[in-house]
């Protein structure tokens, strides 16, 4: 039997519904994931779904006894207690009882009294006699498995942990159904595999909205879209929905093609004049009629963003060139003896747990922080644009159309002149929604609101902490293409192991405390790379990660290429010839594109002919092709010259 109904549910904050005679029931056991762009009213079906937002119309039938739970999607500001408080909340007075047991406990070991033990005795009656035992481990084996510190101050928490307890507090409550807003949001990789693991285990419903396609494809057993007011249902999994989808779009598409040229006839005919109004003709005209209104109804679906980053001249060769790179906080290490080099166009991704350096890790690139010992050396003619997780860069109270540039109605992007307002139209901000403050905009706004500050900013250095938060899968996939065709150089500080695979040729991984280890590839290809000592460190997890798998083929060639470059060879005479040449290739190459860069920033450089400008910037990308292979083949004829010595 269903646990729980929704019958024509109807709800409109505008003109258009967000929800238009929508129905939808819950079976026992199934974890349905809701999918849909930004702004569709995901969360807000959630809310109906749980009860705190009434629909303007529609029922919603609960089953008697069924008890629902969520995590919300924002942190609360005004929480405080401890740990182990904020989660025994969520269980009411059996929670309060449990709470007061811990603090007598801890009263006990520090400064034993009769009266303190005869409160202790008390509670412990209480607990009992409540049968509050099982939940008392419940929230142990939550606070354990999630590595919680059951006694720190809840306020005084970071926001990823913070974030982790809220969770633990919706999962003790031993719900039916279980209701998740982007649980994936500020938690590490670890704590994400746990999470999967955990809800796939647990007895009750999940509904849950994630933009994490890994999670999404491993726990989602059914998946239905909200699209322009509307609920559709896919009974699979996320891969096969896209096939689906994919399907369905194209259908639509030639569907309404039919209609619009069946509507263009009607319109035609209807102008012919009067022998169109004839009375034998009433029903051709009331069917025009009706086709108008048909067409008038109709929702399009919404538009789809166009990112673009503002190129700056580019970086020289070696963006990074790190030599025996060391750090440590008192009685933490961060980097131990780092040494690695990150090229023009290398997309590194950052992997670690919460906690591990990440973050401390930038800063020593960029300088804003000096190591223990060891040098970072930042390469020549770097512009940097950076994004961070925690949107400092924007005002809360600003409007939204004033937070994209400080002090210009117009941003320049790659030689195209736009106005703000235009700019902010390729981000999805219609212009009513442009001119409202920052403070009402959704996480995924946000976040297209940051990537639009940051990309309006000359750059041939992209620093992105944690951009995918809180977008939807559409925008995620266009960041993706963009990241992936962007001529400069990419660092990511990300948890979200698709985005990782698309995007990075390599990473940078935290596998032990001050041991950082560089991988070619994305999070897969480091599964299967790293040595099999780091897969049986399971911290949060709790389980065995899995083992070493056969190198993908790109991680093979790697392989090949590095072996190759450290045996010892004799070079050949023709090899010999190469290599003595390459160093004035190399100046003569760098010098070329010198002076194309230079003829290209010319402000007259767009308003030449179209054949002038293609032509010109194809010669770029050729020169800066050579260049690259020209680099490649010096640095494997200078590893044989070194072996040789």
């Amino acid at each position: 039997m269903a646990l729980l109904f929704l019958r024509d549910i109807s709800l409109s904050y505008g003109a258009a519904p967000l929800l238009d005679k929508v129905s939808f029931q819950l079976e026992p056991q199934e974890r349905v994931c809701i999918v849909g762009r930004n702004g569709e009213g995901k969360s807000t079906l959630l809310k109906v779904i749980e009860g705190i937002v009434q629909a303007d119309g529609g029922t919603r039938i609960v089953q008697d006894g069924v008890k629902i739970a969520k995590l919300q999607q924002e942190v609360p500001h005004d929480t405080t207690g401890s740990v182990f408080h904020v989660i025994a909340d969520g269980m009411g007075n059996i929670g309060h009882l449990l709470e007061e047991f811990h603090q007598l406990s801890l009263a006990l070991e520090q400064n034993y009294s009769d009266e303190v033990l005869e409160k202790f005795t008390k509670t412990q009656q209480d607990i009992e006699a409540q049968n509050g035992w099982e939940l008392k481990q419940r929230v142990d084996t939550i606070i354990s498995k999630l590595g919680l510190p059951e006694d720190s101050e809840f306020s005084k928490l970071s926001g990823g942990m913070k974030r982790r307890v809220l969770l633990a507090q919706a999962l003790v409550q031993n719900p039916d159904i279980l209701l998740l807003d982007e649980p994936t949001n500020h938690l590490d990789i670890p704590s994400i595999q746990w999470l999967e693991g955990f809800l796939k285990n647990i007895r009750c419903s999940l509904i849950f909205i994630t933009h994490d396609r890994a999670f999404l494809q491993a726990l989602a057993t059914r998946i239905i879209e909200l699209d322009r007011g509307n609920l559709s249902n896919w009974n699979c999994d996320y891969h096969t929905y896209l096939e689906r989808k994919a399907e369905t779009l194209e259908a639509e598409a030639k569907q309404n093609a039919l209609f619009d040229k069946k509507l263009a006839q009607e319109e035609t005919w209807i102008r012919q004049g009067i022998k169109a109004r004839r009375t034998r003709n009433e029903g051709r005209v009331r069917a025009l009629e009706k086709l108008r209104e048909t067409h008038k109804a109709r929702r399009s679906q919404q538009g789809t963003a166009n990112l673009q980053v503002n190129r700056s001249d580019a970086s020289g060769k070696q963006v990074f060139d790190i030599e025996h790179l060391t750090f440590n906080w008192p009685n933490k290490p961060i980097v131990s003896d780092l040494s690695t080099m990150i090229i023009r166009g290398d997309k590194v991704g950052i992997i670690g747990e919460n906690g591990c350096g990440k973050s401390t890790l930038l800063a020593l690139l960029l300088g804003k922080q000096q190591p223990d010992s060891g040098t970072v050396k930042l390469g020549t003619n770097i512009d940097i644009a950076y994004f961070d997780q925690h949107r400092a860069q924007l005002d809360e109270n600003k409007p939204v159309v004033e937070s994209v540039l400080e002090e210009s109605d117009h941003v320049e992007i790659n030689g195209q002149r736009k106005h703000v307002m235009s700019y902010l139209a390729d981000f999805l901000f219609l212009p009513e929604r442009a001119r409202q403050p920052v403070k009402s905009l959704s996480g995924g706004e946000r976040n297209r609101l940051l990537l639009a500050r940051v990309f309006a900013k000359p750059s041939n250095l992209l620093i992105l902490d944690e951009p995918t938060n809180d977008l939807d899968v559409e925008t995620l996939e266009l960041l993706e293409e963009l990241l992936m065709n962007y001529q400069g150089t990419v660092l990511i500080v990300s948890h979200d192991r698709a985005f990782l695979n698309n995007v990075c040729t390599s990473s940078l991984v935290f596998d032990a405390p001050g041991v950082v280890n560089e991988y070619v590839g994305g999070y897969d290809d480091w599964l299967r790379q790293r040595p099999a000592h780091y897969g049986d460190v399971t911290k949060i997890t709790g389980t065995r990660q899995p083992e070493a798998e056969k190198p993908s083929p790109v991680a093979q060639v790697a392989a090949v290429e590095t072996t190759l470059a450290k045996k010892p060879k004799k070079l050949s005479y023709n090899d010999q010839r190469e290599y003595d040449a390459l160093p004035e290739l190399l100046e003569s190459l760098e010098a070329e594109l010198e002076a194309l860069n230079e003829q290209i920033a010319q402000p007259d450089f767009y308003q030449q002919g179209e054949e002038v400008v293609q032509a010109t910037l194809k010669s770029l990308n050729d020169k800066e092709s050579e260049l690259e292979a020209a680099f490649e083949r010096w640095e494997i004829l200078e590893s044989m010259v070194m072996g040789e010595a």
